[in-house]
């Protein structure tokens, strides 16, 4: 019996290029989803081995059929992507990848809460989490709102979407707020809803934590001769993945205000690889019109 794919990866043969010359050690997909990109990586090169991390376990058990014929070369871990590279730190780890969009699997499954036609209100990428959408929404205060709003959707009109949930809840589904929203806020080229909805799922997550927490774990790691691909869908999480790197390419981390540099001068610990972020074709976008705000950065370890 074949398994159908109802997924298309983002960026896949950008991805299958950047690890495709990787020689030995370990690959970590933090973000495995449907194994698509993995899949690919696997084909591609037969030098190196996966550890595929999800924490959706919807997810790991699809992929785990999937990429049932490259078993012996997988690793399948359950887990936030914040934590699995100090889970794995003592493997040669030669590779990171991490698809940070919400996967296609969550966005279609009405059930998960996430579309805007969904019959509840959840968006938890992890369903053993006790904080969901509708928490959110429900009981938030309207400061509280405000600032989600503000800061992890960048919604123009944050004081009066916040007002309008204020006023209109409870809400049981998302189909309920996103057509409240789609009544009364100004339709331009994405739907209404599209940016609220983002801010609460990055509050439900805590999606820009998670990354930031990725990042200070690769950090810790010290990593060498690693290749590290970050995909992003908004401009939030595209910002802390370039400065991180930015950062990983620093000489001197000394304090501003230091007359004279103390560090050794010493401290790059590696390279950016992309001067700007490689994005889809026309083509892909055509294709799948998911990819379309997808922005791939990688860095390289020394």
């Amino acid at each position: 019996m074949s398994t159908i794919i109802p997924h298309i990866p983002v960026l896949f043969n950008e991805v299958i290029d950047t690890f495709k010359d990787i020689k030995s050690g370990y690959l970590i997909d933090c973000t495995l989803g449907y194994g698509g990109h993995s899949l690919g990586i696997l084909k591609s090169n037969d030098k190196i081995q996966l550890i595929c991390n999800d924490q959706d376990d919807e997810a790991l058990n699809f992929s785990k059929n999937r990429l049932e014929e490259f078993s012996s070369r997988i690793t399948f871990n359950k887990g936030n992507f914040k934590n699995v590279v100090s889970d794995f730190k003592d493997k040669e780890i030669t590779g990171i990848l991490a698809d940070i969009g919400v996967s296609s699997l969550q966005l279609d499954k009405l059930n998960r809460g996430f579309s805007f036609k969904s019959d509840t209100l959840d968006m938890r990428m992890d369903q053993n989490q006790s904080l969901d959408a509708s928490v959110v929404v429900n009981t938030y205060s309207q400061k509280d709102l405000e600032y989600i709003l503000k800061e992890y959707g960048e919604v123009r009109e944050y004081k009066k979407v916040a007002s309008l949930i204020i006023q209109n809840r409870p809400f049981e589904s998302a189909i309920k707020l996103s057509t409240l929203l789609e009544k009364n806020l100004y339709k331009g080229k994405i739907h209404p809803a599209t940016l609220p909805f983002q801010a609460i799922r990055i509050e439900v997550n805590n999606e820009l934590g998670v990354l930031k927490d990725l990042f200070k774990s690769i950090e810790d790691a010290n990593l060498s001769n690693c290749t590290v691909a970050i995909i992003s869908f908004h401009s939030l999480e595209d910002r802390i993945v370039k400065n991180y790197f930015k950062k990983w390419t620093k000489k001197c981390i000394c304090p501003s205000n230091v007359f004279r540099c103390e560090c050794g001068n010493n401290n790059q610990k590696g390279k950016i690889l992309t001067k700007k972020p490689i994005v889809p074709t026309a083509q892909e976008i055509k294709e799948n019109g998911r990819s379309r705000s997808s922005k791939m950065r990688i860095f390289k370890f020394d």
